[in-house]
């Protein structure tokens, strides 16, 4: 089946296996989820804005970093992911990083203000020697004070509980895009092979970080359909990143036409209602948008970024053009916020 071809099953919602579940009643149908895509723009904002302020009353934003400890080289044939062996982007495929490299990056993020660092690893799921050398790294960025995260593909059982021993708080695994849609991207990994990962997760009590990519092709009902999986897992993600596709020369979904921007942003409010709770991360393809597309998200309800030079292999922002957008919207970032309450805790 084609990458870009459009699906045309009829929409309904995925049923995940038994460690992950979706309420008999779901508690966001996928037309419900579509009324609000459809909702005229201003009142969906005023909504958003009203929900995200009932439950983040102080509006930080979240910075997270994420490094890549092993990069290019995957065997998966994700069509939007440069690092896949079998597409000819140029990313070259290296060893996963030595430990001394990821700490520095670890220690800088910090400084820069991140309090979240995630590392990520191009390969389908972790093999021993790499669980060995993750869990060395895991323990030791955890030691910084940062909050840790990984994306290291699907998980065998006992895996998650092991990174949770070694002092993870969040693994990140995306569905992607809605169920209807996903043979049009990804053919070497089942949705269900993603359930059951995040199955696991929940198991071993770690935190979920679970979102996806739009501006893949897929229409509006299917955007639609990816929201209303992810608000109906149970419990929904705490950490929802959305990314918007980054368009890169030799994968299958290069040459797409690009996705409206407002379509985007409506994207980010629906997320924000369904999730109220959840730090809605912009994540992927923030570079192409612009200062004014990005003030609507967070206006939206996006609440956190992916903060950096670098997300994986794809460019990001500058750190200094993220202060100056920051500053420019009077928004304080989640580690400045915290820096406070612990001054006046102390009385410093």
């Amino acid at each position: 089946m084609s990458h870009v071809q459009e699906a045309t099953k009829t929409v309904e919602l995925h049923r995940p296996a038994a460690r992950i579940t979706v309420p008999e009643a779901a508690t966001w149908p996928v037309a419900d989820v579509l009324a609000l895509f459809d909702l005229p723009f201003n009142d969906l904002m005023f909504k958003a804005q009203q929900t995200h302020r009932i439950n983040f009353p102080d509006g930080d934003v979240e910075l997270a970093t994420l490094l890549s400890i092993k990069t290019g080289g995957c065997e998966e044939d994700c069509g939007y992911c440069p690092q896949a062996a079998r597409y000819d982007t140029g990313v070259e495929a290296k060893k996963i990083l030595d430990i001394d490299t990821v700490l520095d990056a670890a220690r800088q993020a910090k400084a820069n203000g991140a309090t979240r660092f995630c590392m990520g690893a191009a390969w389908r799921s972790p093999k021993e020697r790499d669980m060995e050398k993750v869990e060395e790294m895991v323990t030791k960025v955890k030691a910084l004070g940062l909050e840790t995260c990984a994306t290291l593909g699907m998980l065998e059982e006992g895996q998650a509980d092991r990174l949770k021993n070694a002092g993870l708080d969040f693994y990140n695994h995306n569905l992607d895009t809605a169920p209807e849609f996903y043979d049009n991207v990804i053919s070497t990994r089942e949705y269900q092979d993603r359930l059951d990962t995040l199955g696991r997760v929940r198991e071993a009590g770690l935190k979920v970080c679970c979102g996806g990519i739009v501006g893949m092709g897929e229409t509006r009902l299917q955007r639609a359909g990816l929201i209303a999986q992810l608000a109906n897992l149970n419990p929904y993600p705490e950490s929802v990143p959305v990314n918007h596709l980054v368009q890169v020369e030799g994968t299958p979904l290069f040459g797409l036409e690009a996705l409206d921007p407002f379509e985007f942003v409506r994207t980010i409010a629906v997320a924000r209602i369904t999730m109220p709770k959840a730090r809605v991360r912009l994540s992927a393809g923030r570079r192409q948008m612009g200062e004014a597309v990005q003030a609507m998200c967070f206006l939206a309800g996006a609440n956190s970024i992916f903060y950096g030079d670098k997300l994986l292999t794809t460019d990001n922002p500058e750190a200094e053009d993220d202060r100056v957008l920051l500053g420019k919207l009077g928004l304080q970032t989640r580690g400045a916020m915290l820096d406070s309450v612990q001054k006046e805790k102390c009385g410093c």
